[in-house]
């Protein structure tokens, strides 16, 4: 996930039409990461003990789901990343999509529940800073 302080890379710059056909397979690989981080949640002190004991020949039965779990994660997450999307708060479902707004690359940003884009923030600013998104813009 990108942090706040990184400057822009000038990657993919969305239209806003572009973001917005990309809510559903976005809301998807969103929900199927966090489901994975669940697992991941729910495993973790059994992991722990495996990992532990590894030296000894042990092992867990949960293993295979939590590999699954690590396998969702890095599947969905790098399809968002394919995409051109940031992903800035896996537990928000929160993603920003570069856009220019007045000659200036800002972030649309959405968040996994949201029906439409209707936010925008500037890069530096994060999800605090984030303001209606103007209606020509939409």
């Amino acid at each position: 996930m990108a942090k706040p302080e990184e400057p822009f890379s000038h990657g993919r710059i969305f239209s806003f039409a572009e973001a917005t056909e990309l809510i559903p397979k976005l809301a998807t690989h969103l929900t199927k990461a966090k489901a994975g981080k669940t697992i991941l949640l729910e495993t973790k002190e059994e992991i722990k003990k495996a990992s532990a004991n590894a030296s000894y020949g042990g092992g867990s039965c949960e293993g295979p789901r939590y590999i699954k779990a690590l396998e969702a994660i890095y599947e969905n997450l790098n399809s968002v990343n394919e995409m051109g999307v940031i992903v800035k708060d896996l537990e928000m479902g929160l993603c920003d999509f570069p856009y220019l707004m007045e000659g200036r690359v800002v972030y649309l940003c959405w968040r996994l529940g949201e029906d439409t884009i209707e936010w925008w923030h500037e890069i530096d600013d994060g999800y605090k800073g984030r303001q209606a998104l103007p209606k020509e813009n939409t």
